[in-house]
């Protein structure tokens, strides 16, 4: 007889609230009838500004079948939460999700560009990207250098040799589900060997709180600059340099300028 949930919860505390939040967000999606368009991440909108759509496509998904499989994987990637004997651990396990959240979404929007701009592939232009599936990948590639003994528990019934999970699950779910966003799967792949070969180190709870406040900030910035969501409390203007939006909170007489750099269908993460 197994252990009851309520111990493992206890156990897995980082991946218990993801799998709420992310379940919660799926919730919320199907009470108000929000599509792909309304929370997924494409090229196209992330150059007219919709930065915000990096996270909320990460955490949402429109499908629950799509959800239940994710969510699945991650409760059995939640064992990193228990090897702080190896270097891993809560903290570690909190850092990094951050950093797998930022950069896979930003190296699937690279390798965009780098199809449309340079190979002419206007298909990669507006093909949306949703779900947790980035990150999934990230910690299944991360697990296989830290602890390749591990296995991948999906359903209960199916166990994969997590030293091979990464690419065997890539293959799998190209082939099974082809709305399948390879490259975004590819990129959590990525991502999570710069981790696991020390490639991006130095996180800690400094650190992680900066990036987590950085990413409020332009989550909220962005909301604002793109016209998804109309916070009262700042106002967004351009300064001398019509490229240099400058940020000003009412009331308060403060005002913040940020650079912007130009940068020159549907799939599931």
């Amino acid at each position: 007889m197994g252990r009851p949930l309520f111990y493992e919860i206890v156990e897995k505390p980082a991946t218990s609230c993801i799998i709420g939040i992310c379940s919660a967000i799926w919730f919320y999606i199907q009470k108000r009838n929000f599509g792909y368009s309304h929370v997924g991440l494409s090229y196209e909108n992330a150059i007219e500004g919709h930065h915000w759509r990096i996270i909320t496509s990460a955490f949402s998904h429109i499908s629950v079948i799509h959800l239940v499989f994710n969510m699945s994987a991650l409760w059995s990637l939640g064992v990193v939460e228990q090897l702080g004997h190896i270097g891993l651990g809560v903290a570690y396990y909190l850092h990094h999700t951050l950093v797998l959240v930022v950069l896979s979404g930003a190296l699937v929007l690279g390798m965009y560009h780098l199809l449309i701009q340079r190979f002419k592939i206007e298909y990669f232009r507006s093909v949306m990207a949703v779900g947790y599936s980035c990150v999934v990948f990230g910690w299944m590639t991360i697990l296989s250098v830290k602890q390749p003994s591990s296995k991948l528990d999906l359903f209960g019934f199916l166990s994969l040799p997590i030293s091979f999970a990464p690419f065997e699950s890539l293959i799998f779910t190209s082939i099974i589900v082809p709305q399948a966003s390879f490259l975004g799967h590819l990129s959590g792949i990525v991502v999570g060997y710069a981790i696991a070969w020390g490639l991006i180190h130095g996180m800690n709870n400094y650190w992680a709180i900066s990036m987590l406040g950085w990413i409020v900030l332009v989550f909220v910035v962005s909301l604002k600059w793109s016209g998804a969501y109309d916070f009262d409390f700042l106002e967004i203007e351009s300064v001398t340099d019509p490229s240099l939006p400058s940020v000003r909170f009412l009331g308060s007489g403060r005002t913040l300028q940020t650079s912007s750099l130009p940068v020159e269908g549907v799939e599931i993460v």
